[in-house]
């Protein structure tokens, strides 16, 4: 499901802010500059992520003409 939708990229991004996380609270725990900062970063990545992960819903494709039925349409494959 994760290659079909093309989510590997938001896994990545949500990966990179968890990392990001534990870097800030590793740094605030040591007293060094900057974890504020990181802390900051990690945020951004998870805003990124959850829109990465959204963009598949945002996007789908309408089945029927009565725009009841929605179906995630994957990027580079047609489906019927």
């Amino acid at each position: 499901m994760l290659q079909v939708l093309k989510l590997k990229k938001a896994i990545f991004v949500i990966i990179l802010g968890i990392l990001a996380l534990i870097a800030s609270q590793i740094m605030s725990k040591n007293r060094v500059d900057g974890s504020n900062l990181v802390l900051g970063l990690s945020g951004a990545f998870f805003i990124i992520g959850a829109l990465l992960f959204l963009y598949p819903i945002l996007f789908a494709k309408k089945v029927d003409a009565e725009g009841e039925n929605v179906e995630l349409k994957p990027i580079g494959k047609d489906v019927e």
